[in-house]
């Protein structure tokens, strides 16, 4: 099954433990710390739109493009004024209508981006849509998350409301982990209880931070800062998530 069409459903139940309130606080905090105060930001890879419309309350005017269907379904059935205005389209490819003050993306979205190439193409992109000083950040899961934290384990959790098996298998050669998701989600039908199946297969892959940059910079932007997800600090070996932030110069 596609990435993100049968669990868009039961996406943001299964994930009630990310604190997205904290998160957008940070990047945020990211933002301002470059200027960025106000103006339009879009978010790449933007799912049932968390983030976004947390961005949107912090006063950004807000555009979340995401390339499932189904997330995006669940986001539009969320927004009741439509200040957000979301986009069918794959990041690889993406196209706006001007340029805007800021690109964003988190929960390890660019990590869906297994081949390197394809990461040159989204920065690309950037530096042709982004304002002149305009930044991006975004987060990205590291290698060692993948090959230490991840690896080949198997992650199960059951609530009164359904169940989820992720299955990992992570690749040394190739830096892909493979995810396969089995979620129960329980559908009420009178006095009996019934599940429903969903099988997902997700693919991603570990960067260090010397491929991220290089390929930044062979998009035009300049990288600005980097940081351990959610402190000041500089990453190290045991870093699992990174914050990247370039620069439109």
């Amino acid at each position: 099954m596609k990435e993100y069409s049968g669990f868009a459903q039961v996406y943001d139940m299964f994930m009630d433990n990310i604190p997205y309130k904290k998160w957008g606080k940070y990047l945020i905090s990211l933002l301002r710390s470059q200027g960025v105060d106000s103006g339009i930001v879009a978010e790449l890879g933007c799912g049932t739109g968390q983030m976004t419309r947390l961005l949107r309350d912090a006063g950004y005017d807000m555009i979340g493009i995401d390339n499932s269907p189904d997330m995006l379904g669940v986001a539009r059935g969320r927004e009741e004024d439509e200040s957000i205005l979301y986009l069918l389209q794959d990041m690889r490819s993406f196209e706006l209508y001007g340029t805007v003050a800021a690109i964003v993306s988190v929960c390890d979205s660019l990590n869906y981006l297994t081949n390197p190439e394809d990461l040159y193409k989204v920065f690309k992109l950037a530096k042709n849509y982004l304002d002149p000083g305009g930044v991006m950040i975004f987060d990205m899961n590291t290698k060692y998350y993948y090959s230490h934290v991840v690896a080949d384990n198997t992650i199960c959790e059951n609530r009164e409301e359904g169940s989820f098996i992720w299955e990992n298998e992570y690749n040394e050669q190739t830096f892909i982990n493979t995810s396969y998701l089995t979620i129960y989600h329980k559908i009420e039908s009178g006095a009996t209880q019934i599940y429903n199946r969903l099988e997902e297969e997700h693919k991603q892959r570990g960067y260090n931070s010397g491929e991220v940059l290089h390929h930044a910079r062979r998009a035009g932007l300049t990288p600005v800062c980097l940081y351990e997800a959610f402190t000041r600090k500089a990453p190290d070996r045991t870093t699992e998530r990174m914050y990247f932030i370039l620069k439109n110069v």
